[in-house]
């Protein structure tokens, strides 16, 4: 049985998710909080399976400050937020703070149980347009990354990355940019280091991407 304990100021919201969730078979509203500091006292009094956390209380501690304050002391409990905050800050916050999880309240019903189920396995919860917006954000922070890395190589390491990209030999390019073909094992070395890759076609790759075979040398 999934006990659950609801901390949300909103009475009518309690009353509509306690009769939706006490119909599931194995689910049981278990208590009622109006705001974070009762519902950390009732959660240390039940020992609820999971908590939905309201996120914006105006009395008492709001429901990320709860949230903190909850894992600390019943680290073993879940916590899924409900919020009506579309917002990736919102679900950074909740998650630095402990939560598994967060439900939008403008969910469909069917949604909430899926996310209470989740977390109670052990795994965590976002709702889609969340998932959708990290993808995006991770993606952009590897672009960006990506692009940081470049900018680590030096002018020499870059010309070395060109010319391996076109098809030289280290004594080619040795030969053509008049250093030894140990220094041309050395920046390359380097260069694979700072762009985090082991291998002649990852580089080949990276530099198409870079648009470097039109860079003359």
């Amino acid at each position: 049985m999934i006990k659950i304990l609801l901390v949300d100021d909103h009475a009518v919201v309690r009353m509509g998710l306690k009769v939706l969730l006490n119909a599931v078979p194995d689910m049981e509203v278990v208590g009622e909080a109006s705001e974070g500091d009762e519902g950390i006292k009732m959660a240390l009094d039940l020992l609820p399976s999971i908590v939905l956390m309201d996120l914006s209380m105006p009395h008492g501690k709001d429901g990320l400050s709860a949230t903190s304050e909850l894992k600390k002391q019943l680290p073993d409990t879940e916590i899924l937020i409900l919020t009506m905050h579309d917002d990736e800050e919102y679900l950074f916050r909740a998650i630095q703070a402990g939560a598994s999880g967060c439900v939008l309240k403008s969910a469909p019903h069917q949604e909430l149980i899926d996310a209470i189920k989740t977390v109670c396995s052990g795994n965590a919860y976002l709702h889609p347009a969340a998932t959708r917006r990290l993808m995006d954000q991770y993606l952009g922070n590897l672009k960006q990354d990506q692009q940081d890395l470049f900018q680590l190589l030096s002018d020499r390491e870059k010309e070395v990355l060109t010319l391996i990209a076109k098809g030289y030999a280290n004594k080619d390019i040795g030969e053509k940019l008049v250093i030894s073909v140990k220094t041309v094992e050395t920046h390359k070395s380097n260069l694979m280091e700072k762009l985090q890759m082991k291998t002649r076609p990852e580089l080949v790759a990276y530099a198409l991407k870079k648009g470097l075979l039109g860079y003359g040398i």
